[in-house]
């Protein structure tokens, strides 16, 4: 892979251009971007994936909900339908794809809606749920066609945009200095023990604009695993040998977490957002014990199977209260 890229390397300059001319189109007001007169928050990143879009789309649910008659809003990645889609109890992942399956089925009294055209998404929402209050935009943020008014740009930490560079050579999606539309940055996937002295360290960095804050984040692994039917403590696999199965960008973070408890484990790593085949999902059905990401879980989960579990996992925000403040203050000012 690393070769193939060097091979594309000469590729690099003309996406590079072509990229950045369309950002300054829309800058410069060539290309049209519609603005909307209720909240619209969007979730995204420069790179392709493994930053943690989803995780923060729950914190964000869990934040306004309480509050506020939300909807999400997201392609539908890996889905077989087409066009505008509104979740429903009996729609699966190639129906609406499998992260917003999984938000479906977790949170209940939200509106969970798939168009790869953000414009008409956003269009049929409103015409359709005119209760909706806010907008929540799942990996939206180069869908320069919708101005969202609340832009968090997440960046892993141990990937972050400023040492990247654009593809086909690099893992971005634009340059870099598209960051500068973010009122927020994250940075994502952090040790929860980051000294003050490397945060201050990783902001320099990024050197972000005057106007924008950087807050990081961390995954906390529940201690607690789940399956169709029941639940069992991660911690009396302490010495059951299981399978790990991960469709997911980066498992690296997960793998560890569980080779540092000392769990005895096999690992069947398959790409994001991976399309499993009626000979893989026999394979995996087989075993005896299966632990999956949630994500994955919606995936797997097609024959509800007890020995399938999988690991919830949930973000943890430092200095949660400002950044929450900042959330709440957008959203109600309208």
């Amino acid at each position: 892979m690393k070769l193939f890229r060097k091979i594309l390397y000469p590729v690099v300059p003309l996406y590079y251009v072509v990229v950045f001319l369309r950002n300054k189109f829309f800058d410069w007001s060539i290309f049209s971007s519609k603005s909307y007169t209720f909240p619209l928050l969007c979730v995204g990143n420069l790179s392709v994936g493994g930053t943690g879009k989803t995780p923060m789309i729950e914190y964000l649910i869990a934040l306004l909900e309480p509050k506020y008659k939300l909807a999400t809003l997201s392609r539908g990645y890996g889905r077989k339908s087409k066009g505008f889609l509104i979740a429903e109890p009996n729609a699966t992942s190639q129906d609406i794809g499998d992260e917003p399956l999984q938000l479906f089925n977790k949170f209940k009294t939200i509106t969970v809606a798939v168009d790869a055209d953000r414009q008409n998404g956003l269009k049929c929402l409103k015409e359709n749920y005119p209760w909706v209050d806010a907008v929540l935009l799942d990996d939206a943020f180069q869908h320069r066609k919708v101005t969202a008014g609340f832009n968090m740009l997440l960046t892993a930490y141990d990937q972050l945009y400023c040492d990247d560079g654009v593809l086909p050579t690099g893992n971005l999606r634009e340059p870099k200095s598209g960051a500068k539309r973010a009122q927020v940055i994250v940075v994502t996937k952090c040790p929860e023990n980051l000294s003050d002295l490397e945060k201050t360290a990783l902001i320099k960095r990024l050197n972000p604009k005057s106007n924008q804050a950087v807050f990081f984040s961390s995954i906390q692994y529940s201690d607690t695993l789940m399956s169709s039917t029941s639940s069992r403590s991660l911690i009396d696999l302490k010495n059951t040998r299981f399978t790990l199965v991960t469709g997911i960008a980066n498992p690296k973070p997960l793998v560890a977490y569980l080779e540092e408890l000392g769990l005895d484990f096999e690992h069947l790593s398959y790409k994001d957002h991976h399309e499993f085949s009626n000979s893989e999902l026999e394979l995996i059905h087989s075993k005896s014990l299966v632990v999956t990401t949630e994500k994955d879980f919606s995936r797997l989960n097609s024959e509800a199977k007890d020995q399938i579990y999988y690991l919830p996992i949930q973000l943890k925000i430092d200095n949660a209260s400002e950044f929450d403040g900042l959330v709440e203050e957008y959203v109600g000012a309208f």
